[in-house]
Formats: C-alpha cells, sequence, structure tokens
C-alpha cells in the first residue's frame, strides 16, 4: 500500500504543477510518515544523495558550459558547420544540427546549446525563408544530442546512481558512435523535409573561408579532447577534468578569443549557480525518494514483474524502452536516472547488456523525454527562444521524434554501436 501511495503522491503533485524537486520530497515525507519514520531520516538522505565525490563533477561542467556560451564558442561553431553543411538544400538545417554536435561536444548540457545555439540559429533560419516552426524542432532535436556526445555529466549521474563500478570513461566514448548515428538521421529528416518544402540552399564559402573558420573554433573543440583523451589516458579524473574544463574555458574566452569579460562572466557565475542547485535539489530529492522505493522492495518487484512476463531479452529491452519513454515524458532526466538505474540495471544485467551500453539507452530515451511534453524542458527552451507555443512546437515534431525513436532501437539492439570503441 505505502509504495500505491509514494507513485500516486508523485502523479498527483506532479499533475497539479509542483515542481519535480518538491513533488519528490513531499511523496517521500507522507510516505515516511505513513510507516512511522522519522522526517529527519528524508532530510539525511536527501544529504546523502548529494554528497558523493563524482558529482562534484556536474557543478563544474555546468560552469564550464555555461562559460563556452559566454565566450562565443556556439558562434564559432555554426561558422564551421555552415561552411561544412550550408551548399545543400535546407543547409541551415543541417548547420543546425552540426553545430549543436560540436557544441555538444565541449558543453555537454542539451539546455545549453538548445540556449546558444537556438538563440543564434533561429533568427538566421527564419531570416531566409525557413518555417519557425522547422527551425525550432531542428534546435529541439539536436540540442539532445549534448546528452550522448562526450563529456555529459548525465552520464556522471548514471554512473553514481549505478551502485557498481562503471568508468565514466567508457561511458564518454561509448556515446560517440551513437551521437554520430542520431546526427545523421536529423540530417537525413532535415534533407527530406527540406526537399519537400523547397527550402533554399546555402552558399560554400570557400576551403580558405572554411579554414579560418575551423582554425579559430579549434581551441573551444580541444575542450572535449582535452577531457576524453585526458580521463581515458588516466591523466585526471572525471571530477578533475571538470575543473580543468572550466580553466582551459578560462584560459581561451581571456587570453585565446578575449570575448570574456566580467559582465560575461558573472551572467556564467549566475547561470551555472542556478542550474547546480536545481540539479542537485532533484538528485538529493530523487535518492530520497529511491531510498523508499528501494525500502519497499520496489526494484525487486519491478525485475520479477518484467522477467515474470516474458524471458526473451528482446521483449525485456523493449518494455523497459516503453518505460523509459513513457517516464521521461512526464519527469527531469536527472531524478529519473537516479531513481530507475537501480531498478532496471540488474534487469538488464541479468539478460546479458552490458553496463555502459545500458548507460547510453537511457542517456537517448530520457534524452527524447527533454523534448516531449508534458515535462520537456529542452523543449520548452527551445519554443520560448523561438517565441513559438509548445502546442505548435510539437504538431510539427513527428519526423524528427521518429528519427530518434529508430536510432534508438538500433542503439538498443546493436550493442556494438556503443562498446565498439569502448576499450580500444
Amino acid at each position: 500500500m505505502e509504495l500505491v501511495v509514494l507513485l500516486l503522491s508523485l502523479l498527483g503533485l506532479l499533475a497539479i504543477g509542483v515542481p519535480v524537486a518538491f513533488a519528490l520530497l513531499i511523496a517521500s515525507m507522507v510516505v515516511f510518515a505513513l510507516l512511522g519514520l522519522n522526517p529527519l531520516v528524508a532530510v539525511q538522505r536527501l544529504s546523502a544523495g548529494i554528497d558523493v565525490f563524482t558529482l562534484m563533477a556536474v557543478p563544474f561542467f555546468v560552469f564550464a558550459g555555461d562559460l563556452m556560451t559566454q565566450t562565443g564558442i556556439a558562434t564559432r561553431l555554426i561558422r564551421v558547420a555552415e561552411g561544412l553543411f550550408g551548399r545543400v538544400r535546407g543547409g541551415l538545417g543541417h548547420v543546425n544540427v552540426g553545430a549543436s554536435m560540436m557544441f555538444g561536444a565541449v558543453s555537454g548540457s542539451a539546455i545549453a546549446s538548445v540556449s546558444a545555439i537556438g538563440s543564434t540559429m533561429i533568427p538566421i533560419m527564419e531570416e531566409k525563408g525557413y518555417d519557425r516552426s522547422f527551425s525550432v524542432n531542428v534546435t529541439s532535436a539536436a540540442a539532445i544530442l549534448g546528452l550522448i556526445i562526450p563529456p555529459s555529466h548525465n552520464m556522471i549521474i548514471y554512473a553514481a546512481a549505478s551502485g557498481i563500478s562503471i568508468s565514466i570513461g567508457d561511458l564518454f566514448v561509448a556515446g560517440i558512435l551513437p551521437g554520430l548515428l542520431c546526427g545523421l538521421a536529423l540530417m537525413i529528416t532535415v534533407s527530406i523535409i527540406a526537399a519537400k518544402k523547397g527550402y533554399p540552399k546555402g552558399v560554400f564559402p570557400g576551403f580558405r573561408a572554411l579554414l579560418y573558420s575551423a582554425i579559430a573554433a579549434l581551441p573551444g573543440l580541444m575542450t572535449a579532447v582535452i577531457i576524453v583523451v585526458g580521463i581515458l589516458g588516466g591523466v585526471f579524473t572525471p571530477t578533475e577534468s571538470s575543473a580543468i574544463a572550466i580553466i582551459y574555458t578560462l584560459i581561451i574566452g581571456l587570453l585565446v578569443y578575449r570575448t570574456l569579460g566580467i559582465r560575461q562572466f558573472r551572467a556564467a557565475v549566475v547561470s551555472s549557480a542556478k542550474t547546480t542547485s536545481m540539479i542537485m535539489l532533484i538528485i538529493g530529492a530523487a535518492a530520497a525518494f529511491g531510498w523508499l522505493l528501494a525500502l519497499l522492495e520496489a526494484p525487486r518487484m519491478m525485475s520479477d514483474f518484467i522477467l515474470g512476463l516474458t524471458d526473451s531479452p528482446f521483449m525485456i529491452l523493449a518494455l523497459i524502452l516503453l518505460c523509459l519513454l513513457l517516464l521521461g515524458t512526464f519527469m527531469d532526466m536527472a531524478p529519473l536516472i537516479i531513481i530507475v538505474t537501480p531498478i532496471f540495471l540488474p534487469v538488464v544485467q541479468s539478460i546479458g547488456v552490458d553496463p555502459v551500453h545500458f548507460g547510453i539507452i537511457m542517456m537517448l530515451a530520457l534524452g527524447i523525454g527533454t523534448i516531449t511534453p508534458p515535462v520537456g524542458t529542452v523543449l520548452f527552451v527551445a519554443s520560448a527562444v523561438g517565441k513559438m507555443r509548445v502546442e505548435d512546437t510539437v504538431k510539427t515534431m513527428w519526423p524528427f521524434y521518429l528519427a530518434l525513436l529508430i536510432c534508438l532501437l538500433i542503439v538498443t539492439y546493436v550493442p556494438q554501436i556503443s562498446l565498439l570503441l569502448v576499450g580500444s
């Protein structure tokens, strides 16, 4: 009964618009009272949930992403993408996807990507004759590539929530090919829509201009290289790499691009402080909620339920995908990772799925949730940047949903795509 009350309380609170962190805490407190447990235990579990050394990397990566936005790295990446992809029909759509992939590789944040790329690309695309809804759709879908392409702070949260030893370096590397696959799928989708609607072709700026743009963007792109190579080479830990990313970005902004002034630095500090406090509060509340789920044996019951329905690995993965996609539509990504990882990871391990591979599956499935209403944070930000109502954005979003779902199925059932580069 307590488990039913816990879940119904959470759903009811979310339905009436209570913020996720407070909904998790209130639902937990209700069940603590039903069980006769001291409510202080909930506070202790919240504190323990964020008192994890690995999670120190999260605020550092968030701050580094905000610094990159303020230093104009996004603008330089757009110029490179325009030189590479802008000449084909619907070229600015391809530019949007390419720039989002590159920015995701240096920021690791879908929100940062949709804000930085969207604020630049959506007005340009509309000015060149693209429908505003198409521009917002592309920006939304492409932004989630930052959740898969390394570095991604959500992968760090997954590793911390797994309860087993998972190499963050392996998770980072495992996201490279799935990220490229999703980027290619989105570009194919852009091409089909562009051909159907007759969107214009861009003009190739010439190899010299492309080379200059690439050289100008190279210092920013080197952030991802330094982080991934440094972790895999054992030079520094993921937490240390996040601090190094900040130092490197400060050097780039102050000495190379010279675009980071007091105003930009202050804006990055304020933005990252707000984002980090929100993320950490959600993680802590999700930890208290997850502790109750474990106490009430929800992981065992869910495992027994799924394994009782079928013993087919194919169907078990399909059921878990369906659960992840549904959960992602009404809950933020960070708390979901904390809550569902201890539930689903043992199930998939029992059928031989590698934890690193499952981490990539979760990143992509829950990433799709961030662009799916009613609680699609990335979708909301993209719609706000594009000055569109969310309802109008979703009406024309289905080709991009379809492309990403196809990629999710391929990544799920072809594990070599995620694991090919791991350990190589």
